[in-house]
């Protein structure tokens, strides 16, 4: 596994034109700080789970949440880090975007993410799949959620589908690839 740290910068870097980012930590000078915190209880709450993938020594990364009956919400760790609105803009988030997810189990892309430095090589396209092999491999669609409109059409030409539209707290794709 990639080193914490570096996964963690890749993804503040990755994310910080995205518009989920953005809306979760608008300001720009606490935006590293604040994402660097959201990245980092993201990655460990998954990282015991052997459900991270990396390539590059952690320059592009995803992050998915294996079917379980736990909640994925974030906790008080994530809140203890973040000024109250923030923690609750993050809240609310998840809750919207839950709310749309199916009650039968499945693999979820939370964060798939790759360093500018290192756009275009495709890692990105090689770290979901090692997630999407894991899904099938269990009999089990995949979701992921996308608040940026680009990459709906990047998305769907990796094989996903919108499995639906979140308008509030933003405009949120739900979108599935099912099981192969």
């Amino acid at each position: 596994m990639a080193d914490r740290g570096r996964v963690i910068d890749s993804l503040v870097a990755a994310f910080a034109t995205d518009p989920v980012l953005r809306y979760l930590f608008p300001d720009e000078a606490t935006y590293p700080q604040h994402a660097a915190a959201f990245f980092g209880h993201l990655f460990d709450k998954r990282v015991h789970k052997e459900a991270i993938w990396t390539v590059g020594n952690g320059a592009s990364v995803a992050i998915w949440e294996p079917p379980s009956t736990e909640d994925g919400a974030p906790d008080e760790c994530l809140a203890a880090q973040l000024p109250a609105d923030t923690f609750a803009r993050v809240r609310a988030y998840d809750q919207a975007v839950h709310a749309a997810l199916p009650a039968a189990p499945f693999w979820y892309l939370g964060v798939l993410g790759t360093h500018p430095d290192y756009a275009g090589r495709r890692w990105g396209h090689a770290v979901m799949a090692a997630g999407l092999r894991r899904a099938a491999a269990d009999g089990l669609p995949a979701f992921l959620e996308t608040s940026n409109p680009a990459n709906v059409e990047v998305y769907r030409r990796a094989g996903w589908e919108v499995h639906g539209v979140v308008t509030q707290p933003l405009p949120i794709w739900i979108m599935q690839q099912s099981a192969r």
